[in-house]
């Protein structure tokens, strides 16, 4: 009798759990419908009662108010982040690909610096990536935001241990009926760690997607800012009350793209930490 209870109250503890962790993303929600005079209401109140898009009109009208249309920072947010994720998924797969599977001198120091490198934090190397690019007059372009981060030490450390864990002997198989090293790369390896590699896309999406502290580095010009940065300048100034709903909309609306993607990717994702490789 008991071993039947057990599931089940594993179970009801997941279930209370992920509605904790998801309360933060429910109140985001209900706060984006919210209207004004629901805002400030003592003691708060969680669940919205009357819902209105009266918040997202506002937000828009904000951004449109601005010398350069909104869909212009949202062209450069797609650009960017798509760009930049290609760029990594690319980048870091073949970075990792001889790390993995080759033998070669130096290889243990590579490995080294590049496990060494991700324990920096990232504002370390704010100002030699800026000294860098503004060398290199990379400054108001996209490259500016997409080549500094195309160098993810932690991502290649994830590709090569899961690289690693892929059996030998399949290669050697693959070897022995004459295939090459970018037969092996783009045939065997990347279907292989296709989760890994949906693991990267999920993370870089977010981190590139949300970050507003690069572009304003990087970015002098109103017309070459991001989405999220323009969404971000919407709560100061003199109606910061009057828009406390159209922060609220612009919270939603800068979430809604991240959540979409990992609910696309996310069984590869759990696969990639359940499993984190093949094993002979």
């Amino acid at each position: 009798m008991r071993g039947k209870r057990f599931p089940v109250g594993i179970s009801l503890i997941l279930l209370l759990y992920g509605l904790f962790a998801a309360t933060p993303l429910l109140y985001m929600i209900s706060t984006a419908f919210k209207p004004l005079e629901e805002m400030f209401l003592y003691p708060p109140r969680f669940w919205v009662r009357r819902p209105t898009l009266e918040n997202f009109g506002d937000l828009f009208q904000a951004i449109s108010g601005t010398i350069v249309p909104s869909t212009r920072y949202l062209f450069n947010s797609v650009v960017v982040t798509g760009t930049t994720v290609l760029g990594i998924l690319v980048v870091q797969s073949m970075a990792a690909f001889p790390l993995a599977r080759n033998r070669f001198r130096g290889r243990a120091l590579v490995l080294f610096l590049t496990t060494a490198a991700f324990m920096f934090a990232p504002h370390v190397t704010t100002i030699p990536r800026f000294l860098v690019v503004n060398g290199l007059h990379l400054t108001d372009r996209y490259l500016s935001l997409i080549l500094p981060t195309l160098a993810q030490p932690f991502m290649v450390f994830l590709l090569v241990n899961f690289m690693g864990q892929v059996p030998e002997s399949l290669l050697e198989a693959a070897r022995i009926d004459g295939a090459g090293g970018w037969f092996i790369y783009r045939r065997i390896l990347i279907p292989l760690v296709k989760p890994a590699l949906f693991t990267v896309l999920i993370l870089t999406f977010v981190a590139v997607w949300n970050d507003t502290f690069t572009p304003l580095i990087y970015l002098r010009r109103e017309v070459m800012k991001t989405f999220p940065v323009a969404l971000s300048t919407i709560g100061g100034g003199a109606g910061m009350v009057a828009r406390t709903g159209a922060v609220g909309a612009s919270a939603l609306i800068t979430s809604l793209p991240t959540i979409i993607i990992f609910v696309l990717v996310q069984r590869n994702v759990l696969e990639t930490m359940m499993h984190s490789g093949i094993k002979e």
